[in-house]
Order: C-alpha cells, then sequence, then structure tokens
C-alpha cells in the first residue's frame, strides 16, 4: 500500500479523500440521522478495501467518486469553507514559525554599536558639509534601502536662511517615527517646517545628528546645526542612515553544550542593576563561571592596558575567537567602532561604580554565570561596569547575518 500511494497519484487522492471523509463524518456523526452515518461509513468501507487490495487504479477511482457523491449527498457542509480552510492555513503556519522562533532560529536586530566592526548596530552619518557628495537618484535609493539597509534624508535649501530648531521625535506607530525641522528663509515672516520620516530601528529619528536642545521659547535647537547659516542651494540636512545588522540566533546549540569562550552570545538584561529589564543584548563571552577577570597588560613597555585577564593570563590573538579582537596596533589611542582590544571601564556610570575600572582591580565570575565584553571596547556597555548575568539569561548565539547583504552577510562574523 505504501509503495502504491508513492507510485500513484490516484492512489494518493483516494487516501487523501477517505481521510478527509472521515474527519467530517466524526465530526457531524451526533447531528447526522442514523441512515447517512450507516451510508457514508458503507462507502468509506468500500473505498478502503479498493485501496487495500491489489486491484486496478480504475477501481480505486470509481470507489473514490461514489464516496464524495455520497459524502456531498449526506455530510452538512460548513458555512465559508474556502474561509476556514484559509485561516487553518494561516494559525498553523503561525504557530511553525513560532516553534522555529522558540526552538531552533529566533530573528534579532543589533541595537547597538557595541559590537562594532564585528557587527553594526545603527549608524548615522551627516555628509551636509561634504560638498562633493552627491545623493544617489532613486532608484538607487530603492536599491540601497532593500538590499543594504541604508536610507537618506535630503533638504535642499529654496533661499539663504538659517535653522531655527529640530523638534522632538514623534513615534506614530510600530513602523514609522518623524521629526521636523525648522529654518527661517531670508524675506520670510513665517518659518518653513519639513518632516523626516524614520523607521523605528533609527533610534527615534537619527539621535546622533538630531541632537537637541530644549530653549526657554520651548522650540528644539539642533545642537550640531545651531546658528547654522545655509544659501541658496546649499543642503540643510543631508544624512545618510543605515540600519543595524539582523541576524539569527542559533537557539538549539546550547542545549545540548554550554557556551565557549569568544562565542558571541544574545542574553536577556532581566535581573542585570542598572540596565533595562526588557532588552536583549548581544556580546562576546570573555568570563566562564569562577573565572576571576581583570584587565591587564601584556608587555609591561604597553602604553594602557588592553588585553582581558582570564586567572591572571591574557587573552591575545592566539585565542579563538579573537583574533580580530586583539588585531590592534597598541600605540594607537583606542577608537570607537575599531578593534582596540579590552580597556578599562571609564567612571560616570550611572548604575554604580564599575567592576573594572582600573588596572588593580579583579572582578570573579559567580558559578553559573558568564562575563561578556563589546567588541567596540571604546563604546560599550558589559561587564566591565555592570558584573556578570545569569547563565538562564542566555538565549542563544550568533548563527548568520542575513540583512543587509554586505560584507558582514552570511556565517562569516566572529
Amino acid at each position: 500500500m505504501r509503495l502504491r500511494w508513492f507510485l500513484s497519484s490516484t492512489v494518493r487522492e483516494a487516501s487523501d479523500l477517505t481521510k478527509h471523509v472521515r474527519k467530517l463524518l466524526n465530526a457531524q456523526r451526533d447531528i447526522l440521522p442514523p441512515q447517512a452515518v450507516d451510508t457514508v461509513e458503507a462507502s468509506l468501507k468500500e473505498t478502503c478495501t479498493a485501496l487495500n487490495t491489489a486491484v486496478d487504479t480504475a477501481t480505486i477511482r470509481a470507489a473514490a467518486t461514489q464516496l464524495e457523491t455520497t459524502a456531498n449527498k449526506w455530510l452538512k457542509p460548513y458555512p465559508n469553507a474556502v474561509w476556514r480552510e484559509n485561516i487553518e492555513v494561516f494559525l498553523v503556519a503561525i504557530v511553525i514559525a513560532m516553534g522555529i522562533r522558540t526552538f531552533f532560529l529566533q530573528p534579532f536586530k543589533i541595537p547597538t554599536g557595541s559590537m562594532q566592526p564585528t557587527l553594526f548596530g545603527m549608524t548615522v552619518k551627516s555628509v551636509a558639509d561634504d560638498p562633493n557628495y552627491k545623493m544617489p537618484e532613486t532608484g538607487g535609493r530603492i536599491a540601497d534601502a532593500l538590499l543594504r539597509g541604508r536610507f537618506y534624508h535630503e533638504w535642499i535649501a529654496d533661499a539663504d536662511g538659517e535653522v531655527l530648531g529640530v523638534g522632538a521625535p514623534q513615534h506614530l506607530s510600530m513602523f514609522i517615527n518623524k521629526r521636523q525641522v525648522a529654518v527661517q528663509y531670508a524675506g520670510q515672516s513665517a518659518p518653513t517646517v519639513k518632516t523626516f520620516w524614520f523607521t523605528p530601528e533609527d533610534a527615534g529619528g537619527g539621535r546622533d545628528l538630531f541632537t537637541t536642545d530644549q530653549l526657554d521659547d520651548g522650540r528644539y535647537v539642533q545642537t550640531l546645526y545651531r546658528g547654522k547659516q545655509f544659501h541658496k542651494g546649499e543642503p540643510i540636512v543631508r544624512i545618510i542612515d543605515t540600519t543595524g545588522d539582523h541576524l539569527f540566533v542559533d537557539r538549539l546549540t546550547y542545549n545540548f553544550r554550554k557556551p565557549n569562550r569568544g562565542e558571541i552570545i544574545v542574553f536577556k538584561t532581566k535581573g542585570i542593576e542598572g540596565l533595562d529589564q526588557s532588552q536583549f543584548y548581544i556580546k562576546r563571552l570573555v568570563g566562564l563561571p569562577n573565572d576571576q577577570l581583570s584587565i591587564c597588560k601584556v608587555n609591561p613597555t604597553d602604553p594602557r592596558p588592553q588585553h582581558a585577564c582570564i586567572n591572571g593570563k591574557p587573552l591575545t590573538a592566539a585565542d579563538p575567537h579573537f583574533e580580530n579582537v586583539y588585531s590592534f596596533d597598541p600605540k594607537q589611542e583606542p577608537q570607537d567602532s575599531h578593534y582596540s582590544g579590552h580597556i578599562l571601564a571609564s567612571g560616570g556610570w550611572s548604575g554604580g561604580r564599575p567592576v573594572l575600572l582600573t588596572e588593580d582591580d579583579r572582578f570573579h565570575v559567580r558559578p553559573e554565570h558568564y562575563a561578556v565584553f563589546g567588541d567596540n571596547t571604546a563604546n560599550s556597555l558589559d561587564s566591565r561596569y555592570w558584573g556578570d548575568l545569569p547563565e538562564e539569561n542566555v538565549i542563544g548565539k550568533s548563527w548568520f547575518v542575513y540583512w543587509p547583504i554586505g560584507s558582514r552577510f552570511g556565517w562569516g562574523q566572529r
């Protein structure tokens, strides 16, 4: 029977029909008259007999046709059958998607720049002061948005004038934010206001460039553009914002083994003092349970401590997963979004005193806890500040960057 099912479409169709009719009969058995139940059961038995005996396909097809006729005569049709079927398929798809997300692969967006240049968060760049920069045409902008996650915002001055202010970000929905920029053109009595639309992923509308101060009269003035004069034909605003990397988190592997040092992990911030309790962070795992951490020099002549030390032994580029992190030139100052090893925490953190503020500081990772550092050590709020995190907070490890399509696309992140 199983072999015939694979070889014959007639057998497959008849088998599916019997399953469907039996399902409907069982669902309606208590509301159908006895004659209907007996007639449908007899037709089902005849079709099953044809399927289970080595008869020709013509006999199977005839039995299936008779079963369909009988079912249409005696069984009650469901109201809005097409809608019911589509909704059922939709619900099954949701259950499958949620199962994959929960147990196998979970989509994740890099929220900040703490893992740059390994994984990028939202980056915003102003090119308004670059006279040689030319904005892409519409086709290029669409391609950049779809493939590279790059979006452009521009406003060319219609006359001479100055920037009056930038409004606070307005969250309109889960899909869009906006900010308004006000300028005063020469010779006009009223200001001109332009609205810029942003996606929610841009941290509220280019926060790095639209840094604002509120004046006594209630206006918001952009800090970078305060008092900026512009001339006709010049860009008032010209911004490029690039979305953070989107990746899949492997939620399966850590069910079978513990995380390894150097792996990039995603974890919940719940229970970590000083952090928003509802966020997910991504960092590189540095400290394992019962490790003693410090920030030290590899050579006494080094200008500054830039290596994480595990139980007194510094990590170097020879350690797996740290090849890029420690590929820096020790003579250069640590830079934002560049590999600079791991430097000491800076003071002034609102959550309290950092745990690794000086070379003499030692931090003991508690049992069933981990310590994590960002690759962008010059701009990362990590275990150097708030300590370790519980093992149960870890949801998985970085697996595959699926968007945008660029140098970090795929499994290449380390």
